[in-house]
């Protein structure tokens, strides 16, 4: 649990009035589509350059227009990024025309619903290797550039869903009893858990960067507002979608807690960002962080084998 001088509610916050960032660089995994697609949208409207990872550059770009017709003169990058393999990572990185970031928010995802269990070229579970294990290995290979910045920001998107399962260290890539939602569910608990752990490391060593979780909530595609060709919805699907805004939202309002992440001064590592009803829908607030999301022994564990399975430095390049 976080303690109460961590926990303290910063200032009030305007999801639609969000200061300006000139001259800072941001990077959005999965950009280009769902809640990635809004956080950068929201993030373009500061003036700062919003960079979209992309597997897709036809996607990327298919995004970037959408920005630029609700955000005119919005500053946008694409760079291509498969975080299905995390040791493909540093190669792609290196070839990246980037001198600095300000943050980076990681978002890209997959989320399977049916089996079977479906694997990475390297044989890692891939929810696991895309949602966990990439983003681990792109924090080493972003290190220079978010040291370079005046105070560098590491946003790890969360879910939900992390809330009630529990990590098997012994079977981190499910490859016995695999069940799609549970995988799922473990595997953003395991991005979640790398994020904390990863801002008791930075403190450990005065480093200014900042390690930030934050999670979207209950966001559905039914409620959120069309942009196509990146996102479009019937008038059938929205008026169906309606009575599930009593209790949840659009991916529009999903991005409100990230966004927060990445740009209030008065964020703090170490802090859990959500949405303020009920942890699932509403304006973005702190939140307490539950005792197993956090567990020091077990993300330490993790953090090993993460290690091990990506290829990467215990140190990340940060510490």
């Amino acid at each position: 649990m976080s303690s109460p001088a961590r926990s303290r509610e910063p200032q009030p916050w305007d999801v639609h009035e969000l200061p300006p960032a000139p001259g800072r660089t941001f990077l959005v995994t999965g950009g280009n589509a769902g809640i990635g697609y809004f956080v950068a949208e929201q993030l373009a409207t500061t003036g700062a350059l919003i960079v979209l990872g992309s597997r897709d550059p036809r996607k990327a770009e298919a995004a970037m227009a959408s920005i630029r017709s609700y955000v005119p003169g919005a500053r946008l990058h694409h760079v291509p990024l498969d975080l299905a393999e995390p040791t493909s990572l540093k190669s792609t990185v290196d070839t990246w025309e980037l001198d600095r970031l300000d943050a980076v928010v990681h978002n890209a995802g997959i989320a399977l619903d049916d089996p079977p269990r479906r694997e990475t070229e390297d044989g890692h579970e891939l929810m696991f290797a895309t949602n966990h294990l990439g983003h681990f290995a792109l924090t080493r290979w972003l290190a220079p550039l978010l040291a370079a910045a005046p105070a560098g920001r590491v946003v790890t998107v969360g879910s939900f869903a992390a809330r009630s399962e529990r990590l098997d260290l012994d079977d981190l890539r499910c490859a016995h009893d695999y069940r799609p939602k549970r995988a799922y569910g473990r595997s953003k608990l395991a991005q979640m858990s790398f994020g904390f752990e990863l801002d008791r490391r930075l403190r450990a060593v005065d480093s200014p960067v900042r390690s930030v979780v934050a999670h979207p909530g209950g966001a559905l595609d039914s409620l959120t507002p069309a942009r196509p060709p990146v996102h479009a919805r019937s008038f059938g699907e929205r008026l169906r979608g309606l009575p599930a805004g009593l209790l949840v939202q659009g991916k529009d309002a999903g991005a409100w807690p990230i966004v927060r992440a990445v740009l209030d001064p008065a964020v703090r590592g170490g802090q859990l960002w959500g949405p303020s009803v009920f942890g699932l829908r509403g304006r973005p607030r702190l939140e307490p962080v539950p005792a197993h999301i956090a567990d020091p022994a077990v993300a330490a564990r993790l953090w090993a084998a993460s290690c091990e399975l990506a290829d990467v430095d215990a140190g990340l390049g940060l510490t």
